[in-house]
């Protein structure tokens, strides 16, 4: 790239290339007076097979080009065990090493984040976003025939955007059998899961392109070729922002720009006329805001970092949903990708794919249930839900806990999503990667089902361990440190049991008398439920919420319109700004809040 095309002040300047970052620089340079730079710290892998391959997903974790490869601080509540985290190192974020889910988020929880002080976060407000983001393809006959999906409306089907979202065709009965199973539990989904209402098992769809049957993520749908051409766009790979600028001659901060480290070592400073959006992600939104001086008085001075405006919330109010993995082996004739452990079943299969995109590596076949409190009973009384609340009743007293408690009590809203997933789960202590949760290593065939409580009650924290922007910040999750998550999770784990049992059409595809993991655990109480919660609970990668999106006396760190509090000229967009943690996996939030956003930078422009 040639220097002038840095020398001359840019309009805005998005740090980091991520889902969020390439969704505003997109929509912003829509405009063509408007010059646009986008900053990204990893490489443009968007024509990398590795990355295009859904099935080959695993083998982006922990490999330095493509991901971040976080780790956790000891967990207490899960006998100390650390915990990874997966993040996207490349142009497109985690869109590009994600497992492709698409769900959407409940009325419900969005309606909290705008009842939190949020005007125009409310369910209605973003849903245009979130049919605004993608192109919804009409589900393929193989599918309709083997699960069913009378609840998929064609209505919500429709739009033109930029993210192609599909059901697979390599459903099988393991797909079947779960839907039949929550059925039988009273948990059939009678609504599309997008008009923000649905509860009980369906099958999710995912951003996969049907066309080629490759990921279909950020870099390819919000920077393809004809975006790349824009005259006014300028994406720049491999460089790391080290800090914002700021002018403080004036009554507040002024973002001015940004100050950057180039692959080849050189320093160098950026201006930017309009605005600085930062993007980074929820792990390193903060970390750069910390490190631009923007943060905790007591960790900025730690770190000879001078105050430019002192909000102790920059860092805090992380949540992660907290998933707890149980692996039950199958029996011989059932479906279940550990197969592919075998060197010639992988290469049979990548082989196919790469002739014609066909088979199981093109598709993603994981399947879902939305369902309210449950546990080893069934669906928890109103009046047993009220009383389990109130015995807790001294630890709800913040806004996030009134409005997580307000959600948890409505018949109408999941306090748990599980998942089917097709292959076994190993936990180790210290894992080197998310890899190593997602391989092979015990010599039988298996399949996981996944418990996630939805909306944690526990908040955790990400802070700078340096000032050197190359030193990784430190997160601690803080899992299950309100008591009330590990009731939670443990009553969750109690109802995979009524999921397993032989009676079930689920349950008859597993092996009569076969193994399990956690070995030796069944949760027949709830002691023993919680047993497997600390042995089998790791982070289902969807953290969030480090920068606030809440009135600053509630801890925000950026306003309704994901301003920075006491800065002019700086925004926040990424999933650090969710106040509270959506309903299922986040990645369609994430696309539809980036979506919203452009639309308010895009109007604070023309008021200017």
């Amino acid at each position: 790239m040639a220097a002038v095309d840095l020398e001359k002040p840019f309009d805005y300047v998005v740090v980091g290339g991520g889902t969020a970052g390439l969704v505003i620089a997109n929509r912003l340079s829509e405009d063509s007076d408007v010059r646009v730079l986008v900053i990204e710290a990893g490489a443009d892998r968007s024509s990398d097979p590795l990355v295009l391959c859904p099935g080959l997903v695993a083998g982006l974790y922990g490999k330095d080009e493509y991901d971040w490869n976080f780790t956790s601080t000891p967990q207490p509540t899960l006998n100390n065990r650390v915990i990874n985290q997966a993040r996207g190192k490349m142009l497109g974020g985690s869109s590009a090493l994600n497992f492709l889910m698409l769900l959407y988020p409940s009325k419900g929880n969005i309606d909290a984040w705008a009842a939190l002080g949020n005007e125009g976060w409310d369910f209605d407000s973003l849903a245009p976003y979130l049919r605004k983001f993608a192109t919804v393809h009409t589900p393929p006959q193989s599918s309709k025939d083997l699960c069913g999906l009378t609840y998929h409306s064609e209505d919500l089907a429709k739009g033109d955007g930029p993210i192609h979202v599909t059901f697979s065709e390599g459903y099988n009965v393991t797909n079947q059998a779960w839907l039949k199973t929550f059925a039988g539990q009273g948990l059939e989904v009678t609504t599309d899961p997008r008009d923000g209402r649905a509860l009980g098992a369906f099958q999710n769809q995912a951003s996969i392109d049907p066309v080629t049957h490759t990921r279909s993520f950020a870099a390819t749908g919000y920077y393809n070729p004809e975006v790349a051409k824009r005259s006014n766009l300028v994406v720049l790979t491999e460089t790391l922002v080290e800090k914002i600028v700021f002018d403080t001659t004036g009554d507040e901060p002024v973002a001015t720009g940004v100050e950057i480290l180039t692959k080849d070592g050189e320093k160098k400073q950026i201006s930017a006329n309009l605005e600085v959006i930062l993007s980074a992600g929820t792990l390193q939104s903060p970390q750069i805001l910390e490190l631009s001086g923007i943060g905790s008085k007591d960790i900025l001075e730690k770190h000879n970092i001078p105050v430019i405006v002192e909000n102790p919330s920059v860092g805090e109010n992380v949540q992660d949903h907290p998933i707890v993995c149980q692996s039950f082996e199958v029996a011989d004739t059932t479906p279940s990708g550990d197969v592919l452990r075998d060197p010639n079943v992988l290469n049979a299969l990548v082989g196919m794919y790469q002739a014609s995109g066909a088979g199981p590596l093109g598709q993603s076949t994981i399947s879902v249930a939305y369902s309210p409190l449950v546990d080893g009973s069934g669906i928890v009384s109103p009046e047993a839900k009220k009383e389990l609340l109130a015995s807790h009743e001294h630890t709800l007293t913040t806004p996030d806990a009134q409005a997580i408690r307000k959600l948890v009590e409505s018949p109408d809203e999941a306090t748990f999503q599980f998942l089917l997933f097709p292959t076994q789960v190993s936990i180790p202590d210290v894992p080197k990667s998310m890899a190593e949760y997602i391989l092979p290593v015990l010599p039988e065939n298996y399949i996981t089902v996944m418990t996630i409580l939805n909306h944690p009650f526990s908040r955790g924290s990400v802070h700078i361990s340096s000032p050197d922007v190359h030193a990784a910040p430190v997160w601690d999750p803080k899992y299950n440190s309100h008591l009330l998550d590990m009731e939670l999770l443990a009553r969750g784990v109690e109802f995979v049991e009524r999921l397993v049992d032989k009676s079930t059409p689920f349950g008859k595809l597993l092996k009569d008398g076969g193994k399990r993991q956690p070995e030796g655990l069944v949760a027949t109480d709830l002691e023993k439920a919680k047993e497997i919660v600390r042995k089998r609970q790791i982070s289902v990668f969807h953290v969030s919420g480090s920068c606030a999106m809440k009135p600053r006396e509630q801890g925000g760190v950026v306003d309704a319109r994901l301003r920075v509090y006491g800065t002019k000229r700086l925004r926040v967009v990424d999933a650090s700004v969710f106040p509270l943690e959506p309903v299922g996996n986040i990645q369609s939030v994430v696309y539809a809040v980036a979506e919203k956003a452009a639309d308010l930078i895009r109007e604070d422009r023309k008021s200017l």
